[in-house]
């Protein structure tokens, strides 16, 4: 059984809620072939796999965000149970109580996308420190440049006062 999930629409269905990357319970029981409710009933029958690492229940303003920025949950306006986000660790751990070959090959799929937006994140974290690196590099030559041109600057200046001269003077009578 092949099952081919484009990486972006993986990619898309991550948030970021409380500072973790998690998916909501509805993308995934998507993902897996699943209904929601399904889903989440497994997961409350296993509920000693899934610590508050592996998945939060979003609060009300976390839900009527997702409402408000993504069509797709459109049905979540109106409804008074609060969905679930899984961390990388909880879709690890829905391919065990799920039970079936789908699930355990999208929760592979899945992981290697949580693995690759953190490699992605973490070359766009060592690009920014580089930046402000030569950012920092740049001001210190400006200042430095700018130094010398004040020095040139003093150098070229004609002085206002006649120079005094040295040496003897001789009178002429």
């Amino acid at each position: 059984m092949k099952i081919t999930i484009p990486t972006q629409i993986v990619e898309e269905r991550i948030f970021f809620i409380r500072g973790v990357r998690v998916m909501i319970d509805r993308d995934l029981a998507e993902l897996y072939g699943v209904e929601t409710k399904y889903l989440n009933r497994q997961v409350k029958r296993n509920i000693d796999r899934f610590p508050k690492e592996f998945m939060l229940q979003l609060s009300i303003e976390e839900k009527n965000e997702l409402v408000t920025n993504w069509h797709r949950f459109e049905s979540l306006k109106h409804s008074t149970k609060l969905p679930y986000g899984f961390t990388e660790n909880g879709v690890a751990m829905l391919a065990t109580v799920l039970r079936s070959d789908r699930a355990i090959k999208i929760s592979i799929h899945i992981i290697k996308t949580f693995v690759k937006l953190r490699q992605v994140i973490s070359s766009h974290k060592e690009l920014a420190s580089q930046l402000n690196k030569l950012e920092d590099k740049v001001d210190n030559h400006d200042t430095a440049i700018k130094a010398i041109f004040e020095a040139i600057q003093q150098l070229i200046k004609q002085p206002k006062e006649p120079k005094k001269r040295i040496g003897y003077k001789i009178n002429e009578r």
